[in-house]
């Protein structure tokens, strides 16, 4: 914001000796929107445990935006969310995070989001996707979507969220679904395994046919996690 300042002086003289000077002062000024960023799990949660995720900016990039707004000031470049983390950060493990799913906007509700929160006080590694189970009767890992696949392993600083996005079914009348309340999800790399309790008072129906997950990102984009 700019505040442009003009001065005026008059001065008007009454003889030799005497002179009178009249200052006139206007200044101009403006207000500012500062915009912020989603929280919590992504969206505004409703009381049926409903969030609805922006697919083009995600509580991650708010804070991704924040910190390359700040380089951009004091003549650095652009960081990014993992900009000050090493690639020695450990490979998050399931105590180091709290994980929670919540129903993607719809309806119909196909999709879930899995927000995983580090907890632990210090910086980790999300590797890969999660590895969801379901069913007991059905022991393989829900598949994962390959064009959801990021770049680079998604780092999490302490207290910052990763999500991914998950299909249960494509949401037809006359699908073979079941009723889940609950599933686990492995992380890779060696993370261990983490109970996820399913949202909803009537959990969630999935069908093996459709299911589908994404990988760990630090947003859900558009294009990228469209599935």
């Amino acid at each position: 914001m700019r505040t442009f300042r003009s001065r005026t002086t008059v001065l008007a003289a009454a003889g030799a000796t005497a002179a009178l000077a009249l200052s006139l002062t206007a200044c101009g000024g403006g207000s500012g929107v500062k915009a912020s960023g989603t929280g919590g799990s992504g969206g505004n949660g409703g009381s049926d445990g409903t969030v609805a995720v922006s697919s083009s900016k995600s509580p991650g990039a708010s804070a991704s935006s924040e910190a390359g707004a700040s380089a951009a000031k004091s003549g650095g470049s652009k960081a990014s969310p993992a900009s000050d983390a090493t690639g020695t950060a450990p490979v998050c493990a399931a105590k180091d995070l709290s994980i929670s799913a919540a129903r993607h906007n719809g309806p119909p509700y196909t999709h879930i989001v899995l927000t995983a929160k580090n907890t632990s006080g210090h910086s980790c590694k999300m590797t890969g996707y999660p590895e969801i189970q379901f069913l007991e009767s059905h022991r393989e890992n829900v598949p994962p979507v390959a064009k959801s696949k990021p770049a680079a392993p998604v780092v999490l600083k302490a207290g910052a969220p990763a999500y991914a996005l998950v299909r249960l079914s494509d949401g037809g009348t006359d699908e073979d679904t079941e009723i889940v309340n609950g599933f686990s999800v492995t992380l890779q790399g060696g993370g261990g395994m983490a109970a996820v309790t399913a949202p909803g008072k009537g959990g969630i129906a999935v069908d093996p046919a459709k299911w589908a997950t994404g990988y760990w990102t630090y947003e859900l984009r558009n294009g990228a996690d469209d599935f």
